[in-house]
């Protein structure tokens, strides 16, 4: 993805118990529950909301007029998803391409000013935890009538994107439709089918159109980090730790969706309205700092490469590289969301993108994209954009600020938690690390930042020892309440 890959994540999905240590859910349990009442997550809809959420799931608002049904869409999703929010139809057009992305459409299901609007609002996005998730609709819709669930006919908005043979985009319209997902896939299938060689022509395009729009991207200077994420999975009877690399179809599904989220960006502010994702570009005290430390770790950096070029380079299981990755967070910084109406923004960029962008692609999950898929619709259509969504536009960045903080002290806390149960038991033990930071100036006996080998734990450890460097650490203690750790260089 053009973004600074996450380096925690907490999923839902069963696993294989012998893939690592298993830590039973029994101790965890009351921890996760006390951390989202920590984090004040609601813990259930409120009457009003479900009633409402049962009513519209049989007798919708709106029904979209336009019937694409007949279009064979399929979904990419993880293991068990039941929120999906996305499906596609991928085609020739002539020398180049036509993209059909359909996303769940809520204005369906969901009345401005209701009581299913304004409990979202609250919520923001739905908050994952390794033993569930607290969505941001009610199920009913969320993983019921407003899911793009197979072999369902259901209301969607349709993007119909042109792009030519290099995979730029010469052509978008968006408009509600009644759409029908005839197939359910996972990334893993789909890579497996693309590496055996499949002649199935949606994967071959998705494979064809995915390389192409990173190629793309990388032209444009785009950045991202190549960070594995650091997975909490729930097992039968507990939970485990791992580090997942991405695989390059996650990495072609999600160039479909950030390719609406341009088009989308550049509608809005061809209107000159509308509510973008930004990031400005990293300080050049920040590159020219990263590029000493390169140089410091004897990575090469060549003269001339930006700093997205750089990032690709970089091999995660190489230990100077995963200091250098960790070092690199600090140039994505400063990501949020800009709202206008009436005049463009100074900054309208998501600089690891390279260029303009708007969250449209997750309604069921993420708050701000109702608002921006309905002034999508109308701006394509020649048309008002409604007054419920210009209303809303000065207090979204404010909202979903605020449930950003809330998902990410989730996520930390309960992926503490489980590191530290993991470990609760080998105090006093010695592990192979990594140091992937180690500020300059720092004395013997402060922290440094440690990634452990296996398992997959990032901590604090007291000593001394350079950036890069593979060291010995000895777990010194563990707190279980706080869910820290913590060890010293031997």
């Amino acid at each position: 993805m053009a973004s600074m890959a996450s380096q925690r994540t907490v999923t839902l999905r069963s696993t294989d118990p012998a893939a690592g240590e298993v830590v039973a859910a029994a101790g965890l349990k009351p921890r996760f529950d006390a951390i989202r009442a920590e984090q004040e997550v609601p813990a259930e809809f409120p009457d009003d909301v479900l009633a409402e959420a049962d009513t519209v799931a049989t007798q919708p608002l709106s029904r979209p007029e336009r019937d694409e049904s007949e279009l064979p869409f399929l979904t990419i999703d993880p293991p068990g998803s039941m929120d999906l929010d996305q499906a596609m139809h991928l085609s020739r057009d002539g020398d180049g391409y036509r993209v059909r992305y359909a996303i769940a459409h809520l204005e369906s299901f969901v009345a401005p000013g209701g009581a299913i609007d304004a409990e979202a609002r609250r919520r923001g996005q739905t908050i994952y935890a390794p033993d569930e998730r607290t969505p941001l609709h009610p199920p009913t819709l969320s993983e019921g009538a407003a899911s793009l669930l197979p072999d369902q006919v259901r209301p969607a908005y349709l993007w119909d994107i042109r792009l030519d043979a290099r995979g730029e985009h010469t052509a978008a319209e968006v408009y509600p439709a009644l759409v029908r997902s005839v197939d359910r896939l996972e990334y893993t299938a789909v890579q497996e089918a693309v590496d055996a060689g499949t002649d199935d022509e949606r994967l071959v395009l998705l494979k064809e159109i995915g390389e192409k729009r990173i190629a793309l991207e990388q032209e444009r200077g785009g950045a991202s980090l190549p960070m594995p994420d650091q997975e909490v999975e729930e097992v039968d009877g507990g939970f485990r730790l791992h580090l997942r690399p991405l695989v390059p179809a996650e990495d072609w599904n999600a160039q479909i969706s950030l390719l609406t989220g341009m088009v989308a960006g550049g509608m809005m502010l061809e209107a000159r309205v509308g509510i973008l994702r930004t990031m400005p570009d990293p300080e050049r005290s920040a590159v020219d700092q990263l590029r000493r430390i390169a140089r410091a770790l004897g990575v090469e950096w060549a003269e001339g490469t930006d700093h997205g070029t750089f990032l690709r380079s970089l091999d995660g299981t190489d230990p100077k590289h995963l200091a250098l990755i960790h070092e690199s967070t600090v140039l994505f910084r400063g990501a949020g969301y800009t709202a206008f109406d009436g005049s463009v923004p100074e900054v309208v960029e998501q600089s690891a993108i390279g260029a303009p962008y708007a969250h449209v692609t997750a309604p069921l999950r993420r708050l701000v994209d109702r608002f921006g898929l309905a002034l999508c619709v109308a701006v394509s259509a020649g048309e008002e954009v409604p007054q419920w969504v210009r209303e809303a536009l000065p207090v979204l960045p404010d909202l979903m600020e605020a449930s950003d903080r809330t998902a990410g002290a989730v996520e930390r806390a309960t992926t503490d938690a489980v590191e530290a149960a993991t470990l609760a038991d080998r105090v006093g033990q010695e592990f192979p690390a990594v140091v992937v930071d180690a500020p300059d100036g720092k004395d013997d006996g402060d922290d440094l930042e440690i990634q452990l080998v296996d398992p997959p734990v990032m901590a604090k450890a007291k000593g001394a020892a350079n950036l890069g460097a593979e060291v010995t650490v000895r777990l010194t203690d563990v707190d279980l309440a706080q869910g820290k750790v913590t060890f010293e260089v031997v």
